[in-house]
């Protein structure tokens, strides 16, 4: 693999290749690019680590290279076309071709239209007014047309506050296991592998399992269930606090410690495990998920643990030995 090249020079490098691709690219523009490649090693590098990557997409499916190498598309898609040429490279200047390696999954996860790095919540408004709130490494795509208003959850968690469509357009959101039409409401779609969670906290929302029809349910305000693409599974209460993750907190209310780690994991570069030892210990609070070191300090005070760091990025929760000399 390539060797990685400095973040900004690699996306300069890609803008470059975009402006050169346009149609109405001037000779001004190609002697600007010259001139900022001669001006700097680092430039010169990470334009010779794009063109590394052209020689690779020139290998890859059709879907996703078609389009994206080509000197002078259409006028009416020019500018989606060079939004997406950047959002593509850029993935491979500034990831070194990691894209490559890691399947459709990343790749999907780099070119969504939204989306949050680990430990990061982000609040967008739609075209329409819809607020939609993303919780930590997530990522949707949005789609609206003349039918309808569509938001594909590709990974995590979103909180959605419909609007009122001036068009009356319907509004759904997608995951891999179904869809999802909300009735003026405010619901938390949560994907987690072959399953998805809703979590609706105001009005109603209609569940369509994608490969059973008559599995189809409708959740009211304060109700929780997951489903796959065949089932949904029994409906329950949504407990407090559920929604808390909006506001930057993590409620918990006599949670198993190990759920509790497995839940703060999900804001936390690295791995961060529990001994089984200590799993069934009990947890109640509110926590701040912007800061998890602050968070794992509180709960060796409040519980008989400590806190195994092998590396920045390698923790573990352990019972607590008394020759650590905390007191």
């Amino acid at each position: 693999m390539d060797a990685l090249t400095p973040e900004a020079p690699s996306l300069q490098a890609v803008e470059w290749l975009v402006r050169l691709q346009a149609g109405d690219c001037a000779p001004e523009v190609e002697q600007a690019w010259r001139a900022w490649r001669a001006s700097d090693a680092e430039n010169e590098q990470a334009w010779q680590h794009i063109e590394a990557c052209m020689a690779r997409m020139r290998g890859l499916p059709g879907p996703l290279a078609h389009g994206t190498l080509a000197r002078k598309p259409a006028h009416a898609q020019a500018n989606a076309a060079r939004r997406q040429s950047l959002k593509l490279l850029a993935l491979l200047a500034v990831g070194g071709g990691a894209w490559l390696a890691g399947g459709d999954e990343l790749a999907r996860f780099w070119l969504a239209d939204y989306r949050t790095g680990t430990g990061e919540l982000r609040h967008i408004v739609l075209a329409d007014g819809t607020r939609i709130a993303l919780n930590t490494a997530s990522s949707i795509d949005v789609r609206f047309d003349a039918g309808q208003r569509l938001v594909t959850l590709l990974k995590g968690e979103i909180m959605v506050s419909t609007a009122r469509d001036a068009a009356d357009r319907p509004f759904f959101v997608q995951t891999g296991q179904g869809r999802l039409q909300p009735v003026g409401t405010r619901f938390a779609v949560r994907v987690q592998g072959e399953r998805t969670q809703l979590g609706v906290f105001e009005g109603a929302v209609d569940i369509f399992p994608g490969r059973s029809s008559e599995a189809a349910r409708r959740l009211q305000a304060g109700q929780q269930a997951g489903f796959t693409a065949d089932q949904v599974s029994a409906v329950q209460p949504l407990p407090a606090g559920a929604d808390a993750w909006t506001a930057g907190m993590l409620v918990a209310h006599d949670m198993p410690l190990a759920d509790f780690i497995g839940e703060l994991a999900r804001y936390r570069h690295g791995r961060l495990a529990c001994d089984p030892a200590i799993g069934n210990l009990r947890v109640s609070g509110i926590y701040p998920l912007a800061d998890t070191a602050q968070v794992l300090d509180m709960l060796t005070r409040t519980l008989p643990v400590d806190v195994r760091q092998t590396t920045r990025f390698w923790v573990t929760l352990t019972p607590h030995r008394p020759d650590t000399g905390r007191t």
